[in-house]
């Protein structure tokens, strides 16, 4: 495959190894587990759609979260579309996904908990790896806002969630 410049890209195959487990775990923290793999398949139908005209030298985790990050929009305007409904809700289980190196329950539902500028800035600097410039970007608002949320998600967090003692 070739970019616009005639380079040779790397397969898209490639991408979606490197990347998927990093974009999986930025949609579960943005749009939660129940809607996460469904943004993140629409982030890489996205992403396949528009790899061939991608610039060269460009920063891809950064591109693949942009994506992510306008899915993860979609999925909440969904979800503020659907009826809301009014009977007893059985309790079901989020299953882990393989792979992914947090599985507590209790840390998503602390995570889902936080303001969605915090959380959406913990997982766009914390668990993607973004510097508070691109997230600013990607939320809106300045580095030092960014910063200021992502700090105080973090904060938040390290009040209201303990790890299980290993038994």
């Amino acid at each position: 495959m070739e970019g616009r410049t005639g380079e040779p890209l790397e397969p898209f195959e490639a991408v979606v190894q490197r990347h998927g487990p990093l974009v999986l775990r930025v949609c579960r923290a943005v749009v939660g587990p129940d809607v996460a793999d469904d943004a993140w398949s629409e982030t890489f139908l996205a992403a396949l759609r528009a790899y061939p005209s991608l610039p060269p030298g460009s920063d891809v985790r950064a591109w693949l979260v942009t994506i992510a990050h306008r899915k993860a929009l979609d999925a909440h305007r969904a979800a503020r579309r659907r009826p809301v409904p009014t009977a007893e809700v059985p309790e079901t289980a989020v299953p882990a996904h393989e792979g992914d190196p947090v599985r507590d329950a209790r840390l998503w539902a602390a995570v889902a908990a936080l303001p969605p500028k915090q959380r959406r800035c913990v997982a766009y600097h914390h668990l993607a790896g973004l510097p508070h410039a691109q997230v600013a970007a990607l939320v809106g608002g300045t580095p030092e806002a960014a910063r200021r949320a992502a700090a105080d998600g973090v904060a938040a967090l390290r009040r209201t969630w303990e790890p299980e003692e290993p038994s």
